[in-house]
């Protein structure tokens, strides 16, 4: 079996680019990758479109607002 472990964010998503889409898992506030989010506004990735069975809860959601500058 192959192993798609890795150790941090930016392992992670290497590779990820804008107009990707990406599947995304997990339940509940598992469900919900705030790290890799973050990372991706850092990398500057536009335009991503999401899969997930969950789409936040309260105050933490898949998606982030886009800066006033964008």
């Amino acid at each position: 079996m192959i192993n798609k472990k890795v150790n941090n964010v930016e392992a992670a998503l290497v590779g990820v680019k804008s107009d990707m889409t990406l599947m995304l898992g997990g339940f509940g506030l598992c469900g919900i990758p705030e790290n890799s989010i973050a990372e991706l506004v850092r990398l500057g990735v536009k335009n991503v479109t999401c899969i997930s069975n969950n789409a936040g809860v309260d105050d933490c959601l898949l998606y982030t607002s886009p800066s006033p500058r964008d």
